[in-house]
């Protein structure tokens, strides 16, 4: 079957949410991947910022394959194996005390939502509480996720969305303390922001939050899904701000692939937060994928990715800067470690760009 006819086969079943680019990959080797003619790709989206070792990691693939052949599934009604031991890693690599595995990254959010909203019906003995988010943000499709993403353009076909969320702007201590009232229980940014083109907090910013919330009895949630996990230069790019949030996200390399979120909080929260019986899923943190959290963790300590990642990443940047002086329509480059993108003049579309990058 060629290219041409997959991606037809393709499209006569699958509903139309993607716009998928036209090409099937096969197989994934490094860096590299390859469509079915054998074409090889550089990749520069590792998935989306999944594959934080590439592709064919041996190390990881031995470690997963031993696990589909002990034991898959039991659900959340028992301990398994890999169970302590991922929760120790999730809460040591991002410095919070208490885990919840879940499938994916909206999922984390959802839980984190979930978990401001029962410390305030805690704090204040009712409901009905609002929460702060950012403009420019983005933190997933579930309606929970959307209810909080600060794009218009995502949330308009869906309304009406969870009540009581207010958006200030990033960056923008004063905008968001306005808008604090006594309903007001936490706020959630990205330290950096991808999907609203590539802004990283700043310090005054992200302090001045976290100023905020102990002056209010609010959590400060981080949503690090994309740029936790190496990918800045540390394992967390709240740690680049020496600000410790209430709660924390985190997805993406966390599984290396395999479909794996998580949220975790600190000790005060857990215990006035989320009891049995508020929150739980069937697949989340089965034993496959917290074997694969409990090797993608040991990975980037043993290999030092946060070391390599500042090792690399001023050559990334050097070149990134020199579209810049170059090119008159690339306007500026913005981003931390690895986490890079740059800005194009209105001329040029990004999708343009992006497509003479995958014919060549």
């Amino acid at each position: 079957m060629t290219q041409s006819e997959r991606i037809e086969l393709a499209d006569e079943y699958l509903l139309h949410v993607y716009n998928r680019f036209p090409v099937v990959f096969e197989r994934g080797e490094g860096v590299y991947l390859y469509d079915t003619d054998g074409r090889a790709y550089l990749d520069f989206g590792s998935g989306i910022g999944v594959m934080a070792f590439g592709y064919g990691d041996r190390e990881f693939s031995d470690a997963v394959k031993k696990q589909v052949d002990t034991l898959l599934h039991t659900s959340n009604l028992y301990y398994t194996v890999p169970l302590a031991d991922a929760a120790k890693a999730v809460c040591d690599v991002t410095g919070m005390d208490k885990v919840f595995f879940t499938n994916s990254g909206a999922e984390a959010i959802e839980g984190a939502l979930k978990t401001a909203k029962k410390y305030g019906y805690l704090r204040d003995g009712h409901a009905g509480h609002e929460i702060i988010a950012m403009g420019q943000s983005f933190h997933g499709r579930t309606m929970g996720a959307l209810s909080v993403t600060g794009n218009e353009h995502y949330r308009e076909p869906f309304y009406p969305l969870v009540d009581g969320v207010k958006f200030a702007k990033f960056n923008d201590l004063g905008s968001a303390e306005k808008l604090i009232n006594e309903r007001t229980i936490a706020v959630i940014t990205e330290p950096l922001q991808g999907e609203g083109g590539i802004h990283p907090a700043t310090e005054e910013f992200l302090s001045g939050l976290r100023k905020l919330c102990d002056a209010h009895d609010m959590l400060l949630i981080f949503d690090e899904i994309q740029c936790g996990m190496g990918r800045t230069g540390k394992m967390f790019a709240y740690e680049h701000y020496n600000v410790t949030p209430d709660v924390i996200t985190t997805a993406k390399a966390l599984g290396l692939g395999l479909p794996v979120g998580a949220f975790a909080v600190t000790e005060k929260v857990a215990g006035r937060s989320l009891m049995p019986g508020d929150h739980g899923t069937t697949y989340g943190g089965n034993p496959l994928v917290l074997a694969a959290v409990c090797t993608s963790i040991r990975m980037m300590r043993e290999r030092r990715i946060t070391d390599h990642v500042k090792r690399t990443a001023p050559y990334l940047e050097e070149t990134l800067d020199g579209f810049v002086k170059r090119y008159d329509f690339v306007l500026k480059r913005r981003g931390m470690g690895f986490m890079q993108g740059l800005e194009l003049d209105a001329s040029v579309a990004a999708g343009t760009v992006v497509a003479a990058a995958l014919k060549n």
